[in-house]
């Protein structure tokens, strides 16, 4: 019986052994490095492979045709392989911020096995790291009080089905009996209810801002804008699809006509200042197609619009876009405090965007503008809603 038990414990420690292996890389590489010349060090070992590279927005970006224009898509470089059979490539010294990339093992686009943190973008999933300094270290957790993000799942009487939100509260909330403003924050096409708090690192900037009293504090709101989804796939009944950059209900009118479903359920589940004067809408590309046509469609209810990279136009003849004029009329004829345009300048809705500028112009619509360089990439959108946040509420 003794030697049994003996056996046994060996055999469950050689288990362990080779699941610890399994669970923190058996190669013993580290990857990535940042070298205290703010070089960066990528590692991967796969000795049978013929070519390796690291494809990453570190990179000097390359232009490719997409399904909606021509965009920035990462770029790549060539890694050379020691007689070890790993593979190695480091940067030139790079400037702080959140970078994203992966690795091309001939061809085939893999993540780094040695790098556990990662986020999906559609149906991609890319390796992260940060680099100190600013912006990254307002992207990064630091020692300040912290925010709490919660799935919130509420009843769409408008769209007939429950849904499901992200909504995060400022520290001290739960603590205190104070009411808070409140900003309703929107992804892009191909995104959903997780986007802003993964890819956007929204909780990190706005814990880092309120603590360094550039923001005040607030409640933000980040909804699934997809009107045919109850939930970012994989977490609704039967979603378990490869996610794709276009879904029914993106933009046909639906989410903006049931946009009241998510406010009456914010102010009614959670201590908010319920008027105009204490409501923001913010979103990216299709999100700030959302924002500009739901702050329209409802002119007093949203104090403050920020339109990140905003598409402009559809082709869907839904009233909430066909009357879109004559709702910004009414809009402007008691004008928000702030009407907050930004966009890079190689985006390709950048036409777009001057030319609705244009249109404000000639309306006499007042809204503040900012150019930044690079194009309809999540570096910018960090950037527009750090920005955007210090402007709430004051």
């Amino acid at each position: 019986m003794k030697q049994f038990i003996v056996m046994t414990v060996g055999w469950l420690m050689a288990v362990n052994s080779m699941g610890q292996q399994a669970l923190w890389s058996a190669d013993g590489i580290i990857s990535p490095v940042i070298n205290e010349n703010r070089t960066v060090t990528f590692r991967i070992y796969a000795p049978a492979a013929e070519k390796m590279e690291v494809e990453g927005d570190f990179l000097s970006p390359t232009m490719v045709s997409t399904p909606v224009g021509e965009t920035e898509s990462a770029g790549k470089a060539v890694m050379t392989k020691n007689s070890n059979g790993v593979w190695e490539y480091t940067t030139p010294p790079l400037a702080s911020e959140l970078y994203s990339y992966t690795f091309l093992n001939d061809g085939l686009r893999i993540t780094d096995p040695n790098n556990v943190y990662q986020v999906r973008d559609v149906a991609s999933v890319s390796n992260i790291f940060l680099m100190s300094g600013q912006p990254g270290d307002l992207y990064s957790v630091q020692e300040v009080p912290h925010g709490n993000v919660a799935k919130v799942w509420y009843p769409s009487l408008t769209m007939n089905m429950d849904r499901r939100m992200t909504v995060y509260t400022p520290a001290g909330y739960e603590d205190s009996e104070r009411s808070y403003p409140v900003l309703y924050l929107l992804h892009g096409a191909g995104g959903d209810e997780n986007a802003w708090s993964e890819l956007g690192r929204a909780a990190q900037i706005l814990d880092n801002l309120i603590a360094q009293g550039k923001a005040e504090p607030m409640i933000v709101v980040m909804t699934n804008g997809n009107a045919s989804q109850q939930a970012a796939p994989g977490e609704a009944p039967n979603s378990m699809k490869k996610p794709a950059l276009f879904v029914p209900g993106m933009m046909d009118g639906r989410f903006e006509q049931a946009f009241t479903d998510v406010v009456s359920y914010v102010e009614s589940h959670y201590r908010t200042q319920a008027d105009k004067a204490h409501r923001a809408i913010a979103g990216l590309s299709m999100g700030g197609f959302h924002a500009m046509h739901i702050s329209a469609l409802y002119p007093d209810t949203f104090d403050y619009v920020g339109l990140f990279s905003a598409a402009i136009h559809t082709d869907n003849d839904s009233p909430v876009y066909t009357k879109f004029y004559e709702n910004l009329n009414r809009q402007f004829s008691t004008p928000p405090q702030l009407y907050w345009i930004g966009i890079g300048r190689t985006d390709f809705l950048y036409k777009d965007n001057a030319a609705f500028r244009s249109k404000l112009d000639s309306l006499n619509y007042h809204y503040e503008y900012t150019e930044s360089d690079g194009g309809h990439i999540w570096r910018n959108w960090r950037i527009y809603l750090t920005t955007f946040v210090q402007r709430l509420f004051k």
